[in-house]
């Protein structure tokens, strides 16, 4: 559904907020390793997602990423639109242009419900509560069993 970059961005936002802390920040070959992608591909989505404000970072020795308790209140959504990804929701599944209530692809009707619903989610879960289910080992953000 979305590009690979940005599951990689959904996958380490919520990292980030399982583990870091203003105090505690998290190196990138711990967030790569922990999402299973390369170090200079994170480098460069972290780049993204902390000019997205979605996460913070800190140069130097005592540096890293971490995410504030204020932006974990965030929809998961606002990692979307930071990788520039919200189009993906607003799109016709079958990639037409001009398809509408008006002028219908096939899958219009069936697809504007289930949407909808992937609206909904995005913008009602929080950043929080997918790090916090994920911390608890009720869901999972890499393909380690």
């Amino acid at each position: 559904m979305f590009s690979k970059t940005t599951e990689y961005a959904l996958r380490a936002t919520i990292y980030i907020a399982q583990k870091s802390s203003i105090e505690h920040k998290i190196g990138i070959d711990e967030i790569s390793t922990a999402i299973d992608s390369p170090p200079s591909f994170t480098a460069k989505m972290l780049q993204i997602l902390t000019r997205g404000n979605v996460i913070s970072s800190i140069r130097g020795p005592n540096g890293g990423f971490y995410i504030t308790e204020e932006a974990k209140q965030q929809p998961v959504r606002s990692v979307l639109i930071a990788m520039n990804e919200e189009e993906v929701l607003n799109k016709c599944v079958l990639g037409l242009v001009k398809c509408s209530e008006s002028y219908p692809c096939p899958m219009h009707a069936e697809y504007k419900v289930i949407k909808k619903l992937l609206i909904k989610m995005f913008e009602s879960k929080s950043i929080q509560y997918l790090a916090e289910e994920s911390k608890a080992g009720l869901t999972f953000i890499n393909n380690e069993m």
